[in-house]
């Protein structure tokens, strides 16, 4: 039973990672293993027994020869490393560049300090998400961001149709793609003492959400304390020639402590941490709000606007959205993408986006939709799964407690 369940687990994963990428999965996913791109790691990872699927067009790790149960909780107890080179970052640059992007997203751009980023929202004008993304403020004129691999094609003819316009008027704003450079993601307890040894800056004054540009291992490098796995970490840009180098060197430096781990153990980490998949939990007919994400906004955006969807937005804000985001546990077999949400009387009240069995809880967790009134915690739900309701409650997220390294 331990080892059918995890293959069921691993497999639940693996529909769940391409459901979310449905539009980039019928486009190019299953196209010929030889039509996929692939990291600077790929070989590494073959090397190393990853076990490789195609994921918005790239030819992805979604586990190695540990089951995402143990390298999930290996992240949590030690720490995991992540290749993330198939998602896209890239810098606007020039005096207005700041004003050109918020037109663009729902955060406060000018009022981050230099150094320091935020998750925000690219947002369409419905106010639905057309994707999310961490930004950073690296300077006045200088903004990086690094957005969804499967979102990069349509995120990447928004940003530049608007920056046209924007530059037609006069703005001064440019952009580079950085791909010439690749990103690995470290997480986990052991993350910050093992890049300690690679670099000569002192990581214990780098705090959640900022960012340096380093020498790491020899290397130029971005370096954001930020993750998707609710635990402390790093996101590193790094270019792409030295990316193994530095694979080897953060694996080497932990004496086999932190594992390279997959998309697998990666998404139910994200899940452990009630954080969204975009293509699952939030799509273009989401909003921010709906989504749980009004924190995102800041004060003055929501006195001034000015960004895409921005009355539609503000006027949910002020008078509550229809449905909401919420976390779930229930009993039966582990909930699953468009399963059922119903109220103790059977009535449908919303649906679930994302769910499987936490290796950390050892329970169900899940996330979904349910209409207003029906989002507070400890409310009684019957989730159906395979034509059955079973009973459930919602809960509060993260489902685990975030482990970000801040000021004390």
């Amino acid at each position: 039973m331990r080892g059918a369940g995890f293959w069921q687990l691993g497999q639940s994963i693996t529909r769940r990672l391409a459901q979310a990428d449905k539009k980039s999965v019928a486009r190019r996913c299953y196209a010929s293993e030889a039509d996929l791109k692939k990291t600077a790691l790929f070989d590494f990872h073959v090397a190393h027994g990853g076990k490789m699927v195609p994921f918005a067009g790239w030819s992805m790790p979604i586990q190695y020869k540990d089951s995402i149960m143990d390298s999930t909780l290996n992240c949590r107890e030690n720490g995991s490393l992540f290749d993330v080179a198939h998602m896209c970052g890239l810098s606007l640059k020039g005096k207005d560049s700041i004003p050109f992007l918020e037109k663009l997203v729902i955060a406060d751009v000018a009022g981050l300090a230099p150094g320091t980023g935020t998750l925000t929202v690219f947002t369409n004008e419905k106010g639905g998400a057309i994707d999310d993304s961490v930004i950073t403020k690296v300077t006045d004129d200088h903004i990086y961001l690094v957005v969804n691999a499967g979102c990069r094609d349509k995120d990447l003819a928004h940003i530049g149709e608007h920056m046209e316009a924007f530059k037609a008027k006069g703005g001064d704003v440019s952009w580079h793609i950085h791909d010439e450079r690749s990103l690995l993601a470290l997480q986990g307890p052991l993350a910050a003492p093992v890049l300690q040894h690679l670099t000569k800056e002192d990581l214990s004054k780098l705090y959640f959400g900022e960012f340096q540009i380093l020498d790491i291992n020899g290397s130029r490098c971005f370096l954001t304390r930020t993750g998707y796995t609710g635990e402390d970490g790093f996101e590193i840009s790094v270019p792409s020639e030295n990316a193994v180098d530095l694979a080897k060197a953060i694996l080497e430096k932990s004496e086999g402590k932190v594992r390279l781990t997959g998309l697998g153990a990666r998404d139910s980490l994200r899940l452990e941490a009630g954080l969204c998949l975009y293509g699952n939990d939030m799509e273009q007919h989401t909003t921010p709000v709906e989504a749980g994400l009004t924190w995102a906004i800041g004060k003055r955006r929501r006195a001034e606007g000015g960004f895409l969807g921005a009355e539609v937005i503000l006027k949910q804000i002020a008078d509550g959205p229809s449905v909401r985001r919420v976390g779930l546990i229930s009993a039966g077999p582990p909930a699953r993408g468009h399963s059922e949400i119903q109220n103790e009387k059977g009535e449908n009240i919303g649906e679930v986006t994302s769910g499987g069995f936490s290796p950390c809880l050892k329970k169900n967790i899940a996330m979904g939709y349910v209409k207003s009134g029906n989002h507070k915690a400890g409310t009684k739900v019957k989730i159906v799964v395979r034509g059955k309701a079973h009973e459930g409650a919602i809960t509060k997220m993260p489902f685990v407690a975030t482990k970000y390294y801040k000021p004390s």
